[in-house]
């Protein structure tokens, strides 16, 4: 009698698991955001650890600083939609994709992976009309994220990377903070995916690794990329066997670009920070700031080769002050490392008049 059970339940699927519903293009694409990040199904726990089905996850070659915290990414397409590539600028989403970022903090950042907690989840969706940005707080639990439009203020303690204990007053962005630094032309864009931020090697499952931009094309993901070696690439900042100079712009590409462009918020600075700027005077060497004064630290010029405690750019990036700290939005800690970065790198260009200068 039980085998004849088990065999009816066998036939007509009783007791197996169904499948979890699929991600709601609905709610996506609907104009109101939803109240909660799982009115999404982006994932299928409460915790946000499993993505949905066509949900992949991504990593960049050099990544925003936000206090240390840790991220987690993730892409969503819909069904017959795929990415666009571009050379330069990000790559061309469809209609329906959806940009997750998580934002969380291990206890002790020298043991990453272990008692995280979330913070917020940040959506970047890509309507008919545009993108539009969303940020989500997680409750204590870490089993809802609520939309915040006002942003708020999270109280956040953890080690550092040095076994220093940090508390930290963290700030979740409200929506004008958002489009400051997510703008093209006055409209909200990306920042981080770009194909030469893409551009890089990566663990896939079964410890498999590959190109991400050739996984993407080759699981349907991306159309018209060319041949890896055709691709842009962008330095890791933070790789010791990298070209001092490709870390360096790689560092400000990701952390400044963004407002530091044409079409960005700071288009007024006449300073422009893109990997694939080449000219001095808009890379800020020998370039006098647009206002002098206590943001300028009474410095001369934003870059001036072979001395850094003569630069704008490092003084700024090395101070907490607001008004003076940059960037100005989205961190409140001193990226000491970063910093060393640019220091080092403004160090090795020839001084002005020198060789090469």
């Amino acid at each position: 009698m039980r085998r004849s059970l088990v065999l009816l339940a066998a036939l007509f699927g009783l007791g197996a698991a169904s499948p979890p519903p699929a991600v709601d293009l609905g709610v996506v694409l609907q104009e109101a955001p939803a109240p909660r990040l799982s009115d999404y199904r982006l994932f299928t726990d409460a915790g946000a650890d499993r993505p949905n089905g066509r949900v992949v996850p991504y990593t960049l070659a050099t990544p925003l600083f936000t206090d240390h915290a840790e991220k987690s990414r993730l892409v969503f397409t819909p069904v017959g939609a795929r990415i666009g590539y571009t050379a330069t600028g990000v790559l061309d989403f469809p209609v329906g994709a959806v940009l997750v970022k998580t934002f969380a903090y291990p206890a002790d950042l020298r043991r990453p992976g272990r008692d995280v907690r979330k913070l917020e989840t940040r959506l970047l969706i890509r309507k008919a009309s545009g993108w539009t940005a969303q940020t989500y707080v997680w409750n204590a639990e870490g089993t809802e994220a609520v939309l915040k439009r006002a942003g708020a203020r999270l109280p956040v303690r953890f080690t550092d990377p040095k076994g220093v204990q940090v508390d930290l007053d963290y700030a979740v962005p409200n929506q004008n903070q958002c489009k400051t630094c997510h703008q093209v032309e006055g409209a909200v864009a990306p920042i981080g995916p770009k194909a030469r931020n893409l551009n890089r090697e990566v663990a896939l499952a079964g410890g498999r690794r590959a190109n991400q931009l050739e996984h993407w094309r080759s699981a349907g993901l991306l159309d018209g990329a060319p041949p890896p070696a055709d691709r842009p690439r962008l330095a890791a900042w933070d790789d010791a066997a990298e070209p001092l100079e490709a870390r360096a712009r790689a560092y400000l590409d990701v952390n400044c670009a963004h407002c530091h462009s044409p079409s960005g918020s700071a288009s007024n600075s006449g300073l422009f920070l893109a990997a694939e700027e080449t000219r001095p005077a808009a890379l800020g060497i020998g370039k006098p700031p647009v206002a002098a004064g206590r943001g300028a630290g009474d410095l001369a010029v934003g870059v001036d080769p072979g001395h850094p405690e003569r630069s704008i750019l490092a003084f700024r990036m090395a101070s907490g002050e607001p008004g003076v700290m940059m960037p100005e939005l989205g961190r409140a800690l001193i990226h000491e490392e970063g910093v060393a970065l640019i220091r080092d790198w403004i160090r090795a260009m020839p001084p002005a008049g020198g060789p090469g200068g």
